[in-house]
């Protein structure tokens, strides 16, 4: 009897660990990962790079680990303002070109609560958008014109 049982826990084992391994991509898939460096310091990044996930954006979350933050992928260069409606953190965040030079730069871009949120609209063209805590622009020295190194 004690054969069988264990036989019959073994198979269910089996059968999840198949299930799992079929199935945990998927989950996984949802947030794509990415570094993107500043001469030696890289931030891990997740990678917003279709409408829905540019659309939710960093919205709702309470708190964006150190060395993180969002990377914004576009299909084509252009104008891409930016709001900070139900933002809950202090973000700094970045434009950048699609030969990874950095356009232009809101330090600090505070939460909005209210539904009429202003727009903050960069100057220059961009491919990419970053957005990491507040901060870390100052602390990293970074400066218009510096070239990043985006890996995803």
């Amino acid at each position: 009897m004690k054969f069988d049982a264990l036989l019959k826990n073994k198979k269910i084992f089996f059968a999840g660990g198949i299930i799992l391994a079929i199935f945990l991509p998927v989950f996984l898939a949802d947030k794509t990962p990415a570094k993107i460096c500043f001469k030696e310091f890289c931030f891990d990044v997740e990678a917003a790079d279709t409408p829905a996930k540019r659309a939710e954006g960093l919205m709702f979350r309470e708190n964006l680990p150190e060395n993180s933050g969002m990377l914004f992928v576009f299909e084509n260069e252009g104008i891409y303002p930016f709001w900070m409606k139900n933002t809950l953190i202090y973000l700094d965040i970045i434009w950048i070109d699609k030969n990874g030079k950095i356009v232009f730069i809101k330090e600090n871009a505070q939460p909005c609560k209210s539904e009429n949120c202003p727009e903050i609209m960069p100057p220059s063209a961009a491919k990419y958008v970053l957005e990491i805590n507040a901060c870390q622009v100052e602390k990293l020295n970074f400066t218009l014109g510096q070239k990043i190194k985006i890996d995803f």
